[in-house]
């Protein structure tokens, strides 16, 4: 728990030092970003290592399921861009609600329904 919640705050600090201008941190931004994403990746090899699981295995599904996810994360940001930067406000609650219902989809593209 705490290796996610420190990568969490590392690569986010990073992100910032990297899209915000008025910081003028570009460079140090991606260093810290890179820093907290091996964090993270390190703390899902920990974390499976000490629930006695194997590897994470590489396959259609999970690829798949990846990459939805990361739709669904960037449909999310654009709707939120378009709100808060863009003045397109209805226009950007929509792509939001698009955004947020298809990672509510990795809900049951994971788990299953029962």
């Amino acid at each position: 728990m705490i290796l996610s919640t420190v990568g969490g705050i590392l690569f986010a600090v990073g992100m910032c030092m990297c899209l915000l201008p008025e910081w003028n941190a570009f460079v140090p931004g991606v260093v810290v970003a890179a820093v907290g994403l091996v964090i993270l990746l390190a703390m899902l090899i920990v974390r499976r290592k000490m629930e006695g699981k194997p590897a994470v295995k590489l396959n259609g599904k999970a690829v798949g399921t990846v990459f939805f996810g990361i739709a669904g994360a960037i449909i999310l940001g654009v709707g939120m861009c378009m709100t808060m930067v863009f003045d397109m406000l209805v226009a950007g609650i929509l792509v939001g609600i698009v955004g947020i219902v298809l990672l509510l989809g990795l809900i049951p593209l994971i788990k299953g329904l029962k």
